[in-house]
């Protein structure tokens, strides 16, 4: 699904205005009903129920004095706080405004603290609260009588639907600007908000209901949208399609770069979790001194013991074998478990320069490359990248903060600089890929941070690749299924017993749930 900042947002409401002849006050009349049927879903019916409504002087404002008149109407018990003054309200709000005193509904106006007591006695008695206070236009902190007003509404525990946004975080950057709405569900009108999906601004929004409220289709492809949510349905279309008529050799050749001593773990979850995703041939290229360990660990892959001088790390001297095999395999994946010796540089420096099958740079792959970011300019072939923060801040020379504070952009300008395709995880993983387009994938659970699920990752996306899929499509896909496992053993298991191991082993039911196909359970 596309996604889209603010400012995009309102190119397509004046889109709609304007080119399509469509009356903003149907736009906000929609806008107010699919409110309403979410109020229903959650109180399924209205009538005397006491519900209390926040409403600002914008045309958030205005969305909520709609669904106002369409709950007394039903009749609930609707008490509405107004944080403005009558004369501020203007064009579809002022409308709404006057329909509401021509049906005799009181609207309060909530201009000073000192009405603040009436408020929180309003709140104590509602069963449901509904935020329209400020829509996504908002950019400076909240202050003043919104600020105490926020403040009631979530210290009050009641439930709490928002409109559009939660009134007070920022809907392309997700920030809380001073001080937020915590709502259980949000309900925001034809294609989610940037904000709404990246943190912190995801874990205000609760639960996120996009509604349709007319905008035609030509509207939003007018408008070019370069941020998109990852779904099922973009996945399904990702993975490659298995056949009858087919061999091992039909579904490529993953060959890993991978290990140390100590270190064995992360090239045996990788190994594993490519083939569990359906990649047809694994071969482990590991420190010879170390071999023995993966050939008992995953009998499936075929070991290939590299030079290490018995010291269990790889050794430079390993670049001829690994020259052979880099001509033989479909894709490389490179990093899990190699340690921070000064040879994995050279090593890292060799396969950069040489590999002209796709690569995956994991782990202490990327950590080689940020000791001398210049060797990216070597790169003859697509490359995937998969860092957490604290490697992409090392790659991008910048602080983990900002990298969390920025996350799509300094993924964004990193791919397009650098002209690979970026995997960077943490919560909301976000590829970005060399054209500037930008996937924020929205499943995964805190059970995920983890040792080895990032080496589980590694593994999917290259398993995606040896079968066929392109590195974006690899990456788009591969980040959905990783979390979707996780997700799915965290029903059973918990997030706190969650391990990496579990998302390996539930792979291929991720896969036979999207896919349709497959053994049973």
């Amino acid at each position: 699904m596309k996604v889209v900042t603010p400012e995009q947002m309102n190119r397509i409401d004046r889109s709609c205005i304007e080119d399509f002849g469509i009356p903003g006050i149907v736009l906000m009349e929609n806008a107010a009903l699919r409110v309403v049927d979410e109020i229903l879903r959650c109180l399924n019916n209205v009538r005397g129920k006491n519900i209390v409504l926040f409403a600002g002087k914008g045309n958030n404002g205005g969305d909520a004095l709609a669904v106002a008149r369409h709950l007394f109407n039903k009749g609930a018990a609707v008490r509405v706080f107004l944080l403005a003054e009558e004369d501020a309200l203007t064009g579809d709000a002022a409308t709404n405004y006057s329909i509401l005193k021509a049906m005799g509904l009181p609207v309060e106006l909530l201009l000073q603290g000192m009405q603040l007591e009436v408020v929180k006695a309003a709140l104590g008695a509602s069963e449901l609260v509904i935020d329209g206070i400020f829509g996504t236009g908002l950019k400076r902190d909240v202050a003043g009588i919104a600020k105490q007003a926020i403040e009631a509404v979530n210290d009050s525990g009641k439930k709490v639907i928002a409109i559009d946004v939660p009134s007070g975080i920022h809907g392309e950057s997700g920030r809380v600007l001073g001080t937020c709405i915590k709502a259980d569900t949000t309900v925001t009108f034809g294609l989610p908000k940037l904000g709404l999906l990246i943190h912190p601004g995801c874990e205000y929004a609760g639960r996120l209901m996009v509604m349709d409220i007319g905008i035609p289709e030509r509207a939003i492809d007018g408008i070019d949208i370069n941020h998109e949510g990852i779904d099922e349905d973009q996945v399904r279309e990702r993975i490659p399609k298995r056949f009858s008529n087919s061999n091992k050799g039909s579904y490529g050749r993953v060959f890993f770069v991978s290990g140390s001593r100590g270190m064995t773990g992360a090239g045996c979850l990788a190994g594993k979790a490519a083939l569990r995703t359906g990649a047809g041939l694994v071969y482990l290229g590991v420190p010879g001194s170390l071999s023995a360990i993966y050939d008992t660990a995953v009998p499936e892959t075929v070991t290939v013991p590299l030079e290490d001088h018995e010291r269990g790390v790889l050794s430079k001297e390993c670049t001829g074998v690994l020259q052979a095999w880099m001509h033989k395999a479909s894709v490389l994946a490179v990093g899990p478990g190699l340690s921070t010796h000064a040879d994995i540089i050279e090593i890292i420096r060799y396969i950069l320069r040489n590999a002209k099958v796709p690569l995956v740079l994991d782990a202490d792959a990327l950590n080689a490359i940020s000791s001398d970011i210049e060797m990216l300019k070597d790169l003859k072939t697509d490359a995937v990248i998969t860092p957490h923060p604290g490697e992409m801040c090392r790659l991008a020379g910048i602080s983990v903060e900002d990298v969390q504070n920025n996350r799509i952009e300094v993924a964004r300008e990193f791919s397009a600089k650098w002209k690979v395709t970026t995997i960077l995880k943490g919560a909301k993983t976000v590829v970005a890929c060399p054209g500037g387009k930008v996937y924020i994938n929205s499943n995964g659970n805190s059970g995920m941070a983890k040792a080895g699920t990032g080496d589980v990752l590694t593994g999917i996306v290259a398993g995606l690749i040896a079968q066929g899929a392109g590195v974006e499509a690899a990456a788009i896909a591969g980040v959905y299924l990783h979390g979707r496992a996780g997700d799915i053993v965290a029903q059973s298991k918990g997030e706190y017993g969650l391990i990496a191991g579990d998302l390996v082993e539930e792979i291929p039911f991720v896969l036979k749930e999207i896919m349709g196909s497959g053994g049973s359970r």
